[in-house]
Protein backbone atom coordinates (compact mmCIF):
# COMPACT_ATOMS: atom_id res chain seq x y z
CA UNK A 1 0.00 0.00 0.00
CA UNK A 2 1.15 3.41 -1.12
CA UNK A 3 1.54 6.05 1.86
CA UNK A 4 0.60 9.77 0.49
CA UNK A 5 1.53 12.56 2.91
CA UNK A 6 0.08 15.83 1.96
CA UNK A 7 1.08 19.35 3.63
CA UNK A 8 -1.83 21.47 4.88
CA UNK A 9 0.43 23.85 6.82
CA UNK A 10 -0.33 27.63 6.02
CA UNK A 11 2.63 27.75 3.38
CA UNK A 12 1.21 24.82 1.52
CA UNK A 13 -2.49 25.59 2.13
CA UNK A 14 -1.62 29.25 0.11
CA UNK A 15 -0.11 27.38 -3.02
CA UNK A 16 -3.01 25.47 -3.29
CA UNK A 17 -3.12 22.32 -1.08
CA UNK A 18 -6.79 21.99 -0.67
CA UNK A 19 -6.42 21.20 -4.79
CA UNK A 20 -3.64 18.96 -4.43
CA UNK A 21 -5.73 16.96 -1.96
CA UNK A 22 -9.06 17.24 -4.28
CA UNK A 23 -7.13 15.85 -7.83
CA UNK A 24 -5.54 13.04 -5.38
CA UNK A 25 -8.93 11.79 -4.64
CA UNK A 26 -10.44 12.08 -7.32
CA UNK A 27 -7.85 9.94 -8.57
CA UNK A 28 -8.40 7.52 -5.82
CA UNK A 29 -11.86 7.04 -6.60
CA UNK A 30 -11.36 7.06 -10.64
CA UNK A 31 -8.93 4.05 -10.68
CA UNK A 32 -10.62 2.61 -7.31
CA UNK A 33 -7.50 2.75 -5.59
CA UNK A 34 -8.76 2.93 -2.23
CA UNK A 35 -6.93 -0.48 -0.62
CA UNK A 36 -3.59 0.46 -2.73
CA UNK A 37 -3.44 4.40 -1.33
CA UNK A 38 -3.14 5.51 2.26
CA UNK A 39 -3.43 9.37 2.13
CA UNK A 40 -3.27 11.21 5.19
CA UNK A 41 -2.75 15.07 5.33
CA UNK A 42 -0.08 16.41 7.94
CA UNK A 43 0.07 19.79 9.23
CA UNK A 44 3.33 21.33 8.90
CA UNK A 45 5.99 19.10 7.11
CA UNK A 46 9.05 21.53 7.31
CA UNK A 47 9.47 22.00 3.58
CA UNK A 48 7.80 25.34 2.59
CA UNK A 49 9.73 25.58 -0.74
CA UNK A 50 8.39 25.33 -4.25
CA UNK A 51 5.18 24.15 -4.46
CA UNK A 52 2.99 21.76 -1.72
CA UNK A 53 5.08 19.09 0.29
CA UNK A 54 3.81 15.56 -0.57
CA UNK A 55 5.56 12.77 1.47
CA UNK A 56 5.26 9.24 -0.92
CA UNK A 57 6.55 5.92 0.72
CA UNK A 58 9.00 8.31 2.86
CA UNK A 59 10.15 10.35 -0.32
CA UNK A 60 9.72 14.39 -0.43
CA UNK A 61 8.41 16.14 -3.27
CA UNK A 62 7.06 19.22 -4.42
CA UNK A 63 3.87 19.56 -6.41
CA UNK A 64 1.32 22.36 -7.34
CA UNK A 65 -2.17 21.68 -8.33
CA UNK A 66 -1.47 21.92 -12.05
CA UNK A 67 1.12 19.03 -11.99
CA UNK A 68 -0.68 16.58 -9.19
CA UNK A 69 -2.48 14.77 -11.83
CA UNK A 70 0.69 14.25 -13.86
CA UNK A 71 2.50 12.74 -10.35
CA UNK A 72 -0.40 10.61 -9.72
CA UNK A 73 -0.08 9.28 -12.45
CA UNK A 74 3.87 8.60 -12.71
CA UNK A 75 4.24 7.97 -9.18
CA UNK A 76 1.27 6.24 -8.27
CA UNK A 77 -0.87 4.86 -10.82
CA UNK A 78 2.44 3.56 -13.16
CA UNK A 79 3.66 1.46 -10.03
CA UNK A 80 0.71 -0.72 -8.99
CA UNK A 81 0.70 -4.10 -10.42
CA UNK A 82 -0.79 -4.93 -13.67
CA UNK A 83 -3.85 -7.18 -13.73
Amino acid sequence: MASLMVCIGSSCHLKGSYNVIQTFQQMVEEYNLHDQVEMKAQFCMKRCQQGVSVCLDGVDYDVSPQTAREFFKTHILDKQPKP
